[in-house]
């Protein structure tokens, strides 16, 4: 406990008594009495031969139950087991190689490694540090090609996570770091150490690829990513047409599904090769396992086929749709619940684009904005 509040009152004898009160806060100050404490109480570490000077082995994590000014900053010192000076220590506790080991000259260093707090007096402890020394690299890494399609509204990308590149290393210690060129950077991002990409704000329409590669310090491997942005027009969703599917996950769909469905779909609903289809969101229906996805048809001429048109197209050919994947429903309007007749039922569809839905794979990612469906009756 770190203080008291005491209120005190004083009573005199008249009559009536009288009396008033006081406050009086006790501070209790710490004295320097718990040493401090690594986690774990011991360590094992590796370091793979070759690498350069300076390479961080180990950071070593200490805490201390005194207040703050008997605590950190700690002092770090290595008491035994570098002789020959092979590592050193930095006032943050990282633990460095001072030398470029060989495998062959030694394998295994055990250091005694001292913390000592601020408090006066001093407060010390101690743990032991076992570094490995093991062969460097001998197999390069591997990477997925990764495909990443983006919609967005017209010139409203809000930027973000778009997407993660799958790399493994047969290599057991291999640490794997990615990098994107230089040039590309005012565009997009790469999350060193765990490969997500990030899309910055106001991408235009069209297709980028980018020069990622990743690296296991001794190999480094060239990564196919390519990135497709496709821009809305508001026009677009007064013509959408929804297809609902049964018991599919998003990211089912878009890793297993999204392309040979939307070859089977272009054949069913494309009256011309120069017609385009574009598939505007996918997104979970709530409370169930069905999934909702938006497209529509735009004719070589730039205008859009008329929902009506499509769902006679989709009905049709739903058979021939249903050998990729189940349907549950095909829909244009969304009255159910709603007492009004069919012709009488409107229904609006509303896109936030700034809540991008990102659907990752390993090989495929399709980023999208959410969507809204709302229906009225208007008789």
């Amino acid at each position: 406990i770190s203080g008291y509040s005491l209120v005190i009152q004083a009573r005199d004898s008249g009559t009536p008594p009288l009396s008033s009160s006081v406050t009086v806060n006790v501070d209790i100050s710490d004295v320097n009495d718990n040493s401090p404490v690594f986690t774990p109480a011991n360590y094992t570490a590796v370091i793979q031969e070759n690498k350069p000077v300076g390479t961080s082995i180990l950071q070593l994590v200490v805490t201390d139950k005194d207040s703050f000014h008997n605590g950190p900053p700690f002092t770090f010192t290595i008491l035994t087991g570098n002789e020959e000076e092979e590592f050193t220590l930095d006032p943050h506790g990282v633990l460095r190689s001072a030398v470029i080991f060989k495998h062959m000259v030694a394998t295994e260093y055990v250091l005694c490694v001292q913390a000592k707090d601020s408090g006066k007096p001093q407060q010390v402890s101690h743990t032991y540090v076992q570094v490995r020394v093991i062969e460097e690299s001998i197999h390069k890494p591997t990477a997925i090609p990764l495909e990443i399609f983006i919609v967005t509204m017209e010139d409203d990308f809000p930027g973000g996570v778009i997407g993660k590149i799958h790399a493994t290393d047969q290599d057991v210690y291999d640490v794997l770091t990615y990098t994107l060129k230089s040039e590309q950077k005012s565009l997009f991002k790469v999350n060193s150490h765990d490969g997500k990409i990030i899309a910055l704000g106001g991408l235009d329409n069209g297709k980028y690829v980018l020069n990622v590669s990743v690296s296991d310090g001794r190999f480094q491997v060239p990564i196919d990513v390519v990135v497709h942005v496709e821009q809305l027009l508001q026009e677009m969703l007064q013509n959408t047409v929804t297809i609902r599917f049964e018991n599919v996950s998003p990211e089912d769909f878009v890793g297993l599904h999204m392309h040979g469905f939307r070859r089977t779909l272009r054949n069913a609903v494309l009256s011309q090769k120069q017609d385009s289809l574009h598939i505007i969101s996918i997104q979970p229906v709530a409370g169930s396992s069905q999934l909702d996805m938006l497209f529509v048809v735009q004719m070589h001429n730039g205008g859009f086929y008329k929902p009506a048109y499509l769902i006679q197209k989709l009905t049709n050919a739903r058979r021939h749709l249903e050998n990729v994947i189940r349907i549950s429903a095909i829909l244009e309007k969304n009255c159910s619940g709603l007492d009004c007749q069919e012709q009488h039922c409107e229904q609006s569809l509303s896109i936030d684009s700034h809540s991008l839905m990102t659907y990752s794979t390993a090989r495929i990612s399709f980023v999208c904005p959410r969507f809204y469906r709302n229906v009225r009756c208007m008789c």
